[in-house]
Parts: structure tokens; C-alpha cells; sequence
């Protein structure tokens, strides 16, 4: 057989591999293209430093005690990590909850697809065999793993310093029950999980808003800046119609992961709600991709 003849045989096979080993080539690749960039460690440091500020003011610049609460908010975490230091994981979680976890996010997203048509290499992922759906896919994937990495940056910041600064032991829940520091610390982790979940919809926001635009900047900007529009229509009460569709509305439910019994619903409708806009905002980047030109 000739060269003439191997080359050809050997381009058909490639192009007829599994499709499974190339997405999940793509995936490790993306997830380097993430996390190794020095903007990423920046962020990072950033969210694990804000735990740390907060013990120290806590520990140095209050007086402790504090009760039981009884809300939703942040507040009733705080007046509690003086008598226990985990939660401060609790407490800072609902301090970056708002504004810094979403910055960041919107920041990695915005950059997913404009990033690489600003650099000049979006034509050729587009053209090659990964194909427009597998790129959303991928770069959706490094989304996700970016959520879950900078919620539990903040966690383990949080609860390394929570237990150098203040004591640990039993914990007492919101509502006046008290449980061990094994179950509370489980609770910690599902509490992690539902931040990280809380930005999945965002992340879908961003990615689309990605596909619109070649500059990340502005890609990054708008999704900073509708993260800071919800917020403002959320503290509006003439908007309370639109409040249970802005994808913050149940961003706080994870307090009621620190009630005895769980009420589930706040946590559901959250799983809902970022599903929703999952859903939403992927087919649109989609629609998006599936049109767009690449020669340009």
C-alpha cells in the first residue's frame, strides 16, 4: 500500500473516532485554559482573603455573644462566629454570595467566547471536529468547575480560619436545635454546593452575552453589570412581580439548610430557577453559535 493510500485511511479514522475521548481532550484542555491563567489565581486569592479579613475583624473588633436568628440573611451567621468559628463559613458565604462569587464568575464567562474570537482562535475551534455545540458544552463545563472552585475557596478559607480564631465545637442551628460538628459540617459542604449551584445561571448568562461581542471586557461588564441591575430590582418593592424570576431571587435559601427539620422549598426553587435560566440562556448561545460567521 502506498503513502498515498495510508494518509486518506488514517484521516477517516480520525475523523470517525469516538466522540467521547476528543470532548474530554477538549474539557482538560479548557479547564487549564481556566485555571492557569494569572487572572484566576488573582480572583481566587481574592475570595480566600475576604474569609480571612472577616475572622480578624470579628475576632478583634467585637465583643462576641449573639444570639439565634431567625432570617434568611447574613446577619444572624455573623453574630454567631464568635461562639463558633464555623460559622464563619456560613457568615462568609453570605458576604460573597452577592457581589464578589458573581464578579468573578462574570468575569471567566464573559471571557469564554469572546476571549477566543478576541485572540483570533474561536474560527478555528468553531471549524474543527468539536464542532459549535460540543464548544458551548466545554466551555460551559469550565463554568461550572469555576463555580464549584471559587465557592469552595471561600469555604475552606473560611473554615481554616474559623477554627485558628474561634472555638469549634457543637453548633447550634437557627432555629434553637443543636447538632454535632460531624453533621454540621456536612451540612457545610451541602451548603457549599448550593453557592455553587446559586451561579449556575449566571454562568449561562455570561457565556451567552460571550457569544455577542469580541471584546471581553464588554462581555465581562455586562455581566457584572446585570448581576448589579437584579440586585437593584430586587431591593425595589414596586418590582416585587419580577422578583421570583431574577435569577438572585433564592440566592439565600441555603440558610434553611441550618434549620431542624429542612425546609426544602427556598433550596428547590433555586435548583428551579438556575436550571431555568440554564435552559434559557444556553439555547440562546447556541442560536447564537449556530449562525455565526467564522471567516470574520
Amino acid at each position: 500500500m502506498s503513502r498515498a493510500d495510508v494518509l486518506p485511511a488514517a484521516a477517516v479514522r480520525r475523523a470517525h473516532a469516538p466522540a467521547l475521548p476528543r470532548a474530554r481532550g477538549l474539557v482538560l484542555s479548557e479547564m487549564r485554559i481556566v485555571f492557569r491563567r494569572p487572572r484566576t489565581y488573582a480572583m481566587l486569592g481574592l475570595l480566600a482573603a475576604i474569609p480571612v479579613l472577616l475572622g480578624i475583624a470579628l475576632r478583634w473588633f467585637t465583643s462576641g455573644g449573639g444570639g439565634n436568628g431567625d432570617g434568611n440573611g447574613g446577619l444572624e451567621f455573623v453574630s454567631q462566629v464568635t461562639n463558633n468559628g464555623l460559622f464563619l463559613v456560613f457568615a462568609s458565604l453570605a458576604a460573597t454570595l452577592p457581589f464578589f462569587l458573581p464578579m468573578t464568575v462574570g468575569v471567566v464567562a464573559g471571557d469564554a467566547i469572546a476571549g477566543e474570537a478576541n485572540s483570533g482562535t474561536l474560527r478555528y475551534l468553531l471549524v474543527a471536529p468539536a464542532g459549535r455545540v460540543r464548544l458551548l458544552f466545554v466551555k460551559y463545563t469550565g463554568l461550572v468547575a469555576f463555580c464549584f472552585a471559587a465557592t469552595f475557596t471561600v469555604a475552606l478559607s473560611a473554615l481554616a480560619t474559623g477554627a485558628a480564631l474561634f472555638p469549634m465545637g457543637d453548633v447550634p442551628l437557627l432555629n434553637g436545635d443543636q447538632i454535632s460538628m460531624g453533621e454540621a459540617l456536612v451540612r457545610a459542604m451541602l451548603i457549599a454546593v448550593c453557592v455553587a449551584v446559586s451561579l449556575l445561571g449566571l454562568a449561562a448568562i455570561g457565556l451567552f452575552v460571550s457569544t455577542l461581542t469580541a471584546v471581553p471586557v464588554a462581555a465581562m461588564a455586562t455581566t457584572v453589570g446585570l448581576v448589579i441591575v437584579s440586585a437593584i430590582l430586587a431591593s425595589i418593592p414596586q418590582f416585587h412581580a419580577l422578583h421570583p424570576w431574577l435569577f438572585g431571587d433564592k440566592w439565600m435559601s441555603f440558610g434553611d439548610l441550618l434549620r431542624e427539620p429542612v425546609p426544602t422549598g427556598g433550596v428547590i426553587r433555586n435548583i428551579e430557577l438556575q436550571a431555568a435560566y440554564t435552559l434559557v440562556f444556553g439555547a440562546a448561545a447556541w442560536a447564537r453559535m449556530s449562525d455565526r460567521d467564522v471567516t470574520c
